[in-house]
């Protein structure tokens, strides 16, 4: 557990890199009225320390690629070595233990068939100790991926967020192929979106002007996206847990929305399996996660059933493996 606190200008900054992850440090401290140093520092510190990163992610729909949620079950001395092993796997996210230690459950994006089918039909169920495994295609995200968590900060008013907002993709439902050099700048940007365009160009064998030409290009289709990695806990978050819900079919669309709107919810998409909808949530404590389902989705129609589960360890949240929590 991180001992750093947050104060408002940290959250400032949190909130600033959440809208542009890529955000110059200039044009962050013109916006909340510091200097450029503070806000490098700020960053810096809290980067170091492993609390908060930027990371450069492909967006799977957008490459033609599909996303999977899975849900593995093991025996409780093989949960954790199997959750850190996936988590080191460049194609996977959100991939945590819930109650009980012996499930795990995973975000995994698929390239292809045969990609699908080497770890659903093959790497998995032929693990030692693994003795389960469900995977069900995730159809449409409402909340998290380049839609982002628009709940992890609240510190910038509507101007300021409206100063930093990045310019929406163009195109967007085109699909974009990649290039030659495309894998390379996808990795390091994986390891820190904010990796320089010399460190790019180094990577990939181009000229600093085509790493920013081919950043620029893919962000600009959609195909390239930035996320904040950081602590739950340094936002206030002490519980999270995640929800599988059954949702009238009519109303899945109307009822993932209003989900996806409450600032509790870091991810939420609809999926193929049992239940439809599955939700990753945030709350203060249990008695702010309580709350929500009673007061927040419990008042919405169309719920048939709801299954929930505490996650008690973190092994990836997106981007590099996260460091093993308590």
């Amino acid at each position: 557990m991180s001992s750093l606190v947050l104060d408002e200008l940290d959250r400032s900054i949190v909130h600033a890199l959440h809208i542009d992850g890529r955000a110059p440090f200039s044009r962050i401290a013109s916006v909340l009225d510091v200097s450029d140093q503070t806000v490098a520092r700020r960053y810096r510190r809290l980067r170091s320390a492993g609390s908060l990163k930027v990371v450069g992610l492909p967006n799977a729909r957008r490459l033609g690629w599909v996303e999977w949620f899975v849900r593995i079950q093991a025996t409780p001395d093989a949960a954790v070595p199997v959750a850190d092993a996936l988590a080191r796997r460049p194609d996977t996210s959100w991939i945590c233990l819930t109650s009980g230690g012996t499930e795990i459950v995973c975000v995994t994006q698929a390239r292809s068939a045969h990609e699908r089918d080497a770890l659903l039909l093959g790497q998995l169920p032929r693990t030692p100790r693994v003795t389960g495994v469900t995977a069900h295609c995730l159809l449409r995200t409402f909340a998290g991926g380049p839609s982002g968590w628009h709940g992890r900060a609240d510190s910038l008013t509507p101007e300021q967020a409206g100063a930093l907002a990045p310019e929406p993709p163009h195109h967007p439902q085109e699909r974009v192929v990649l290039q030659e050099g495309d894998e390379q700048l996808l990795a390091i940007l994986a390891r820190d979106g904010r990796a320089t365009y010399p460190d790019i160009a180094k990577a990939t064998g181009w000229s600093e002007m085509t790493a920013k030409r081919r950043l620029g290009q893919l962000r600009r289709h959609g195909a390239l996206f930035f996320d904040v990695d950081i602590d739950p806990l340094l936002l206030g978050f002490e519980t999270l847990a995640i929800l599988w819900l059954t949702v009238d079919p009519a109303r899945i669309r109307p009822t993932a929305e209003a989900i996806a709107a409450y600032p509790e919810v870091a991810f939420a998409a609809a999926t193929t399996g049992p239940t439809n909808l599955l939700v990753f949530v945030a709350c203060r404590d249990v008695d702010a996660l309580y709350d929500f389902l009673e007061r927040g989705i419990g008042s919405l129609p169309g719920i048939r059933q709801l299954e929930s589960a505490p996650v008690i360890r973190n092994s990836k949240r997106v981007g590099a493996a996260q460091t093993p929590g308590p």
